[in-house]
């Protein structure tokens, strides 16, 4: 029997842009080094080998973020325990969309999406780390 898919991507990126702001690539090339700010590329390991990293953005792929939060998790990472403005972002922003998505339904109070993801941060000449497994 056929499985009934009842909400499709459409439905599923129309509510989490009710609940996620975009931060336009403008602003994030502004506030990527500020303190108050963490980004955080939910991109896989390949992915930011091919292409590099936002200098100092915090490496979760997007398979792990719900671990990685919950701090009653052996692997929660403590980077999610500050009052900070979370800034999440991957290839085009939609899987990053979704993240920052489920960190705030998690608890996180500030989170936003960077608007294109890491393809307009290149396009808009934003600095860009090499990285290596």
């Amino acid at each position: 029997m056929a499985q009934n898919i009842t909400k499709g991507i459409q439905a599923l990126t129309e509510e989490a842009r009710l609940i996620v702001a975009d931060m336009l690539i403008e602003d994030a090339k502004r506030f990527y080094n500020h303190d108050d700010y963490v980004f955080v590329d939910v991109r896989e390991a390949e992915e930011r080998v091919k292409l590099g990293v936002i200098p100092g953005a915090f490496t979760c792929p997007r398979g792990m973020l719900e671990f990685l939060i919950d701090p009653q998790c052996p692997v929660h990472n403590k980077i999610f325990n500050q009052d900070k403005t979370y800034v999440f972002y991957c290839a085009h922003g939609l899987r990053s969309l979704y993240a920052a998505k489920q960190a705030h339904e998690m608890g996180l109070a500030s989170v936003l999406n960077m608007a294109g993801g890491f393809a307009a941060w290149k396009d808009n000449a934003g600095s860009i780390e090499v990285v290596t497994i």
